[in-house]
C-alpha cells in the first residue's frame, strides 16, 4: 500500500500485454504453418515412393545392383515430379493472384466511389453500425486503399504474393529428405535383412510423418498416423508381392 492507494492485483504491467506468446499475424503463421504441412507431406511421398519402388525391386532379386539403379531412379524421377508438380500449381496460383491485385488496383484507380461504398458494406455485414462501417473504410482507403480491398474482399497480401520456384524447391528437398531412409534401410543391411528393416523403418518414418502432420494442423494424431502407416504397409505389400511374382516368373 503506497499513499493510501492499493495496486489491483491483476493489473497489467504496461510493458506487457495478455497472449504475448500467440502470433498476431495470422497470415504468416498460416504461411509458415502451411509450408511446415508441405514438407512433411513432400518427405511422407519420398518415404513411400521410393520405398515401395525398392522393396518390390528385392522381392524379385536379392542382388544389390538393381535395386541401388531402381532406388536411384525413383528418388530422382520422384524428386523432380515432385518440384514441376509444385511449380505448376503454385505458379498458375500466383498468376490468379497477379491477376486479381492488378483487376483491384484498376477498379480502384476507375471507380474509387464505388470502391470505398463496396468496403464499407464488407464492414456492415461483418456487423458494424453503417456510419462506423463508413468510417472504417474511409480511414483504411486513406491508409492503404489497395491493401484495405485485397484483404477484406480477397483475403490476400500484396506483399506476399506466392513464389512458385520457392515452392518447388521446398518440394525438391523434402522429398529427398524422405528417400534417403528407404534407400539407406535397403541397402546397409545384410541381405536377408534387407527386407524387413526396410519395412519397420518405412513405417516409424511414416508414423513420425504422420504424426508430425496431424500435430501441425493441430488435429489428433492417432487417427491420421494410424492411417497413413496402414497405407505405407498396404503398398510396400503390394509391390513386394508383384515384385516376388515377377521374380519367380522370369526366373
Amino acid at each position: 500500500m503506497t499513499g493510501g492507494m492499493t495496486e489491483p492485483a491483476d493489473a497489467t504491467p504496461a510493458d506487457h500485454t495478455p497472449h504475448d506468446s500467440e502470433p498476431h499475424d495470422r497470415g504468416a503463421f498460416s504461411d509458415g504453418l502451411n509450408k511446415l504441412r508441405a514438407g512433411v507431406l513432400g518427405a511422407n511421398d519420398g518415404i513411400v515412393s521410393v520405398a515401395a519402388v525398392v522393396v518390390g525391386v528385392a522381392g524379385a532379386t536379392s542382388e544389390l545392383a538393381p535395386i541401388v539403379t531402381a532406388g536411384a531412379a525413383a528418388v530422382v524421377g520422384g524428386a523432380i515430379s515432385m518440384a514441376l508438380g509444385e511449380y505448376v500449381s503454385v505458379a498458375s496460383a500466383r498468376d490468379s493472384q497477379t491477376a486479381l491485385i492488378a483487376k483491384e488496383r484498376r477498379e480502384l484507380a476507375e471507380t474509387p466511389e464505388q470502391e470505398l461504398a463496396e468496403l464499407a458494406s464488407i464492414y456492415q455485414a461483418k456487423g458494424l453500425t453503417p456510419e462506423t462501417a463508413q468510417k472504417v473504410a474511409e480511414e483504411l482507403t486513406a491508409h492503404d486503399a489497395l491493401g484495405a480491398h485485397l484483404e477484406a474482399e480477397l483475403h490476400i497480401d500484396e506483399n506476399e504474393v506466392l513464389k512458385p520456384w520457392q515452392a518447388a524447391w521446398a518440394s525438391f528437398l523434402a522429398f529427398l529428405l524422405g528417400a534417403v531412409l528407404p534407400m539407406l534401410a535397403i541397402t546397409l543391411p545384410p541381405a536377408d535383412l534387407r527386407i524387413p528393416i526396410a519395412f519397420v523403418a518405412t513405417l516409424v518414418a511414416l508414423g513420425i510423418t504422420g504424426g508430425l502432420g496431424a500435430y501441425l494442423g493441430k488435429s489428433p494424431w492417432l487417427k491420421p498416423t494410424v492411417r497413413v502407416v496402414l497405407g505405407g504397409a498396404l503398398a510396400l505389400a503390394v509391390t513386394f508381392a508383384i515384385g516376388a511374382l515377377l521374380g519367380t516368373a522370369i526366373a
